[in-house]
């Protein structure tokens, strides 16, 4: 086994792009997800309101689970890659990309470091990351509130700015 990598994990991640052609943007993203990770559900594509500055253009979203072999930090230095390798420069909050792939739950492991915070920090929040997961893990558990995805996604704000794409 190498240093950075471990028994195999199911991992969630949320993946979104409002720059450039947003549907290739989340395909490719995919497709090099795929060749690291072992997919196994993918949600549909939502077309979502911004949040905070929402002076941008609008969002296409989905989340998918996939399987791991890779430590937390390593996934976060792969999704990082990928959003790099598909031209992501600007790292600040809320400000429009082509891509941005968050790791929204690594298990049910609970971490929080500089770098990283698993379970995400704000998808108890976020409608757009709430909706299209409940459609593929709606009684996976929130390891720190307790709560399926499906109860959450009930007290969440927002689910109207939530669409889903009719061939997605």
């Amino acid at each position: 086994m190498k240093l950075n990598e471990i028994e195999q994990v199911t991992v969630y991640l949320g993946l979104g792009s409002n720059l450039g052609n947003r549907q290739e943007n989340l395909d490719m993203a995919l497709n090099f997800l795929s060749q690291r990770l072992r997919i196994k559900k993918v949600s549909s594509v939502y077309d979502t309101e911004p949040i905070g500055n929402i002076n941008q253009p609008r969002y296409l979203n989905l989340v998918c689970q996939a399987s791991s072999m890779l430590a937390p930090v390593a996934l976060l230095i792969l999704v990082k890659g990928i959003e790099r390798k598909l031209g992501r420069t600007v790292n600040a909050p809320d400000m429009p990309r082509p891509i941005d792939i968050d790791i929204l739950f690594y298990g049910d492991k609970v971490k929080k470091t500089d770098e990283l915070t698993i379970p995400h920090p704000r998808l108890s929040e976020r409608a757009f990351v709430l909706v299209p997961l409940a459609e593929i893990a709606p009684e996976l558990v929130h390891p720190v509130s307790g709560e399926s995805i499906k109860k959450l996604l009930v007290k969440v704000q927002g689910k109207q700015g939530v669409l889903k794409l009719e061939n997605s």
